[in-house]
């Protein structure tokens, strides 16, 4: 099954919706303005919250959990390397492979894959579209992957601040 993010590009807080492959909203996903740290809603069409995202502030590295239904299912960490980002999935069991600052990675259980993740480049905006191999698994699988697009994009945004002054 197929989800499709398309991120608006200017925005106050993050704030965009995830469509299936027939082009259906599937979900809407909602960041909180004014909160310590990111903070990520995600709901399905009748606006139940199905996710929460939530960055841990006092974190030498960046540090999120991810709760499903109210329960805390993961905690996704990116780890200190020199060269590549890498991040470790702590209480699924999944590990990732690929290209993440260029959008172009799977997750894996066991070898087998979870998610498979592509960016869709010449579009107004990120878009990303996202190959999951369960349909159990598609709201987790889901707020795995804006976890990891959290972290990325506050290291990107950190590096153009940096290279700027």
């Amino acid at each position: 099954m197929k989800l499709y993010i398309k991120e608006k590009v200017f925005s106050w807080s993050d704030q965009f919706t995830v469509k299936n492959e027939h082009g259906e909203d599937k979900y809407f996903v909602e960041g909180e303005v004014f909160s310590w740290g990111k903070k990520l809603h995600v709901y399905d069409t009748a606006g139940i919250e199905v996710a929460f995202i939530k960055q841990e502030v006092w974190s030498l590295m960046p540090r999120y959990t991810v709760f499903c239904e109210g329960e805390q299912v993961a905690e996704i960490k990116k780890e200190f390397t020199f060269f590549f980002p890498k991040y470790s999935i702590e209480g699924l069991g999944w590990t990732i492979e690929g290209q993440l600052m260029a959008h172009d990675y799977e997750i894996f259980q066991d070898g087998c894959p979870i998610v498979t993740i592509r960016k869709e480049w010449m579009t107004w905006g990120d878009s990303y579209e996202l190959d999951i191999a369960d349909p159990d698994d598609e709201i987790i699988a889901l707020a795995v992957v804006l976890t990891i697009d959290c972290v990325t994009e506050a290291a990107s945004s950190a590096s153009i601040t940096i290279s700027s002054s």
